[in-house]
């Protein structure tokens, strides 16, 4: 049995005291890590996830509170666990680069240490399906800001599907993407806010009869989402939440 657990669902503003992104796929194969904000750390300790779970960490477009987990991450692997397994990473075009970059930024280079296990950077290309570690994944574009190279991915674990909408706004092409999969998790930062790079709530009810997904759950929740958590139209994650499948 597979299995998702949400370490964090909060906005980029940790609204109703959340951590920020990041979902945890136990799979018959192993582990992968959706989203990497810069909480994962603390709630991935909360939950008694160990960082020696994960095998392959995949990202959905470079905003901070998606991927800036990952230096503090690494290097707890390293530093605390003694890691000897390979840690994969995989994302848009640039991944290993905004990584490095990022790291550099927040003096953890990672270029100045010898690592005890390997690092392997992946680069996700849209529309062509991948086989990461445990996963087959595919990811595809969304509608959010270019810069941050935003995508959803679909991801293959064991004898479920799960796709991931990552950071968007409403897009036509969306409901096609992840028509058929187990689990569709889907951003809903508003409630009715239309700000056109995130999604809300009034817009998923009114397409609601577009989707054709085994389930959907809704997370990144901002101030107007927070207190509508377990009362929407769609079944909600919290922090700590568990879905099997």
């Amino acid at each position: 049995m597979s299995e998702v657990v949400f370490i964090g669902t909060s906005d980029a503003f940790g609204a109703g005291g959340r951590r920020q992104s990041a979902i945890l796929l136990r799979a018959p194969g192993g582990n992968v890590l959706m989203d990497c904000g810069p909480t994962t750390g603390t709630g991935m300790s909360e939950l008694g996830i160990s960082r020696d779970e994960i095998d392959t960490i995949l990202i959905s477009h470079f905003h901070g509170d998606h991927f800036s987990g990952i230096p503090a991450l690494l290097l707890g692997a390293f530093y605390e666990d003694s890691r000897k397994h390979p840690l994969r990473i995989a994302g848009p075009p640039g991944i290993e680069a905004r990584v490095r970059e990022l790291a550099a930024a927040l003096c953890y280079d990672l270029k100045d240490r010898q690592w005890s296990f390997p690092i392997l950077f992946e680069e996700l290309i849209p529309g062509k399906k991948t086989e990461i570690g445990p996963v087959s994944v595919h990811s595809f574009k969304t509608f959010h800001q270019p810069h941050t190279c935003p995508h959803g991915l679909v991801v293959d674990v064991g004898a479920a599907t799960i796709s991931y909408s990552g950071d968007t706004g409403w897009f036509d092409e969306l409901p096609a993407q992840v028509a058929g999969t187990d689990l569709f998790i889907c951003e809903c930062t508003y409630y009715s806010n239309e700000f056109k790079f995130h999604m809300n709530l009034e817009s998923l009810v009114k397409r609601r009869d577009r989707f054709d997904c085994g389930r959907i759950v809704l997370t990144h929740f901002g101030a107007e989402m927070t207190d509508r958590r377990g009362r929407a139209e769609f079944e909600t994650a919290d922090d700590g939440t568990v879905v099997k499948l």
